[in-house]
């Protein structure tokens, strides 16, 4: 069926709501990437197969991931018109027992994380509350709420408002939510111009990394006289340790969908492009699913929702170039050219995908499209900070307690991001740094720690937002190392084609590795820092131009720790291997030969009950015998 009419959507909407909110006792697993490498596609197979054997009548379905990664796998049970309640860190075993529970009409008292009283429908500004907010046959107070746990406190889900609460394979549980409902609005009842007016009125960026205002750059392709537009998602995501539009394709592609479709139809494209690496599978067969459906009904294709304007979306799938992320490259690859930069202006919007005015929007931003237009821009405005406003999808990773996928009003301080929402430094660690925006970032020290998130904020601290990574350090992390491993990263990811980033990063490498040896000289730190300024003037992409960033951050905050490895040749952290010597503390030492046993290099000698010794020569400094130790024997100089 082709949808013509809101009356239509209406009806889908329905079908949607009673799939999504069943009469019958629903649980659901989350299936996104996160949630099967932790063992969700196993405790799955348990639930299905327990339900089975005890004939139970109940509705098991997939979602994707709510967020919080470092609870996977996570499975939810929702008793119709009850509550809904969250179990965390589940395994086989577990859900057997879970499902043997509901057989016996009993809530499974274990691995309870929170309860969930209402849910919010945000492109609709309202919430579905549950008509009685407690667990049957448990005492309300025992389970936290979920916007009360402190992870999911100070969040504001706009990016993410759908992931972990619909079957992301299913259009009908999207449109249930009011999925839909602002690209009918838009083609029955705006021009093109007030599209492009509501989006600037909103001050969304871009959050792709610059934080160009997304608007303007609509309006400028708009204005651009062309037989064909395009528009593009970029979802070419290669920053080490972030899965932001990972976890929203995965979770909700529709999102993203009608996000493109408003944007064609604001400057007059009947094509469009999602970029996405290949390294995401599952993410590329859920876009094609959602694509499918959304053909099916009339909502990408010819005459959308019976109007004059047709759409026509493919998916591109990468081949984990990191450059390809720096949009001329990425509309090269698409064209199917070496992913190389290519000189601005012109500007994409100009002349982009062979040749014709194109926009390039990243996943998180063509998430916030429909609840703008839905809610309007003053709302989304009163999120964020006047510079910076709405919401935005950071990947928190390294070393906090909780890891997960967080969605933030912008102004938020980074100590209320590490502390509150990330729970603190795991193993009661020190922290050290934080930092953002990717391989391209800098590293942020405790002293601004208040600092708040925002564009003009962090570039002032000489880091960036970048797409939304943020990787937490601690006492035990050599700064040194880190900004040697982001180099060494984004030297391999160089495409070569300018010579200030294909030979500039190499040296840089070169010079990093020779201090963390211990066989660099005190001028060579200046050399260092000079060289870095020098790439960041003179290279072509945003690649080159931001990848001296850790160096230059750790240089200004950590200068120290530089000044040891090339002075003292000591490495605070005791991390660079030629700079450590690992040693038996005589007096701990008990000869229980478990250090011996261990050691990859057969380093260690002693026999049992003797105090043991470690030969410099053959020791390859692993550090396995300082972790097998069970009596702190191993020490490190």
């Amino acid at each position: 069926m082709k949808l013509t009419s809101f009356a239509q959507l209406q009806q889908i909407k329905e079908q949607g709501l009673k799939l999504t909110y069943p009469d019958r006792i629903k649980i659901m697993v989350g299936l996104a990437t996160c949630g099967i490498s932790a063992g969700a596609d196993k405790v799955w197979k348990a639930l299905e197969a327990k339900i089975a054997e005890l004939g139970l009548e109940v509705i098991l379905e997939q979602t994707g991931c709510i967020g919080f990664c470092q609870k996977e796998p996570l499975v939810d049970v929702v008793y119709p018109n009850k509550v809904r309640l969250s179990y965390h860190s589940m395994t086989p075993e577990k859900a057997e027992a879970l499902v043997t529970a509901i057989k016996q009409g009993e809530v499974f008292p274990d691995n309870l994380l929170c309860r969930l009283d209402r849910e919010e429908f945000l492109v609709e500004g309202h919430f579905r509350a549950y008509a009685n907010p407690h667990p049957p046959e448990l005492p309300g107070e025992m389970i936290p709420r979920y916007e009360e746990l402190p992870f999911f406190r100070k969040q504001v889900k706009i990016a993410l408002r759908n992931c972990g609460f619909i079957n992301p394979e299913r259009i009908e549980d999207y449109i249930g939510r009011g999925g839909y409902a602002a690209l009918h609005r838009v083609l029955t009842s705006m021009t093109p111009p007030a599209v492009i007016s509501e989006v600037k009125a909103s001050g969304l960026r871009g959050r792709g990394g610059a934080g160009f205002p997304t608007g303007v750059k609509w309006e400028f392709a708009a204005k651009q006289e062309a037989d064909q537009k395009y528009v593009i998602c970029n979802a070419d995501e290669g920053d080490p340790g972030a899965f932001m539009d990972r976890g929203i394709l995965e979770g909700d592609p529709h999102a993203v969908l009608e996000g493109m479709v408003i944007g064609a139809y604001a400057i007059g494209a009947s094509e469009g492009y999602i970029y996405c690496r290949a390294e995401y599978p599952l993410a590329i067969k859920r876009l094609k699913i959602a694509i499918a459906q959304a053909e099916e009904l009339g909502l990408l294709g010819n005459r959308i929702f019976g109007s004059n304007f047709s759409f026509r979306l493919k998916i591109r799938e990468g081949a984990g170039a990191f450059v390809c992320g720096e949009e001329t490259s990425l509309i090269a690859s698409i064209e199917g050219t070496v992913g190389e930069p290519r000189p601005r202006p012109p500007f994409p919007a100009q002349s982009g995908l062979w040749g014709r005015p194109t926009i390039i929007n990243n996943v998180k931003t063509w998430s916030h499209i429909a609840p703008i237009i839905m809610r309007g821009a003053d709302w989304y405005s009163s999120f964020g900070t006047k510079g910076s406003p709405g919401t935005t999808v950071f990947a928190l990773v390294g070393k906090v307690n909780n890891t997960g996928l967080v969605e933030i009003p912008l102004g938020l301080t980074l100590r209320e991001m590490i502390f509150e929402i990330g729970g603190g430094i795991a193993g009661a660690k020190a922290f050290k740094a934080v930092q953002t925006g990717g391989p391209s970032g800098g590293c942020i020290p405790e002293e601004h720690l208040d600092t708040p998130v925002d564009y003009e904020s962090l570039r002032a601290l000489g880091s960036i937002m970048g797409s939304g990574g943020m990787i937490v350090m601690d006492e035990k992390d050599c700064m040194v190392n880190v900004a040697k491993y982001f180099i060494d990263f984004t030297k391999d990811e160089s495409c070569g084609k300018c010579t200030p980033c294909r030979e500039g990063t190499l040296r840089m490498m070169e010079m990093l590795e020779a201090i963390t040896a211990g066989q660099a000289q005190e001028e060579d730190l200046d050399k260092l820092a000079e060289m870095a300024d020098l790439i960041k003037l003179t290279s072509l992409c945003g690649l080159g131009q931001t990848a001296p960033n850790p160096v230059l951050s750790t240089i200004l905050y950590f200068r120290d720790e530089y000044e040891a490895h090339i002075r003292d040749h000591k490495c605070l952290a005791k991390v660079c291997k030629p700079l450590i010597t690992f040693l038996v503390d005589q007096e701990k030492c008990i000869g229980c030969q478990l250090c011996r046993l261990k050691c990859p290099g057969e380093a260690i000698q002693g026999g049992k009950k003797e105090v043991h010794q470690i030969i410099q020569e053959k020791c390859i400094k692993c550090g396995t015998c300082f972790e097998k130790c069970k009596f702190d024997a191993i020490t490190v100089e």
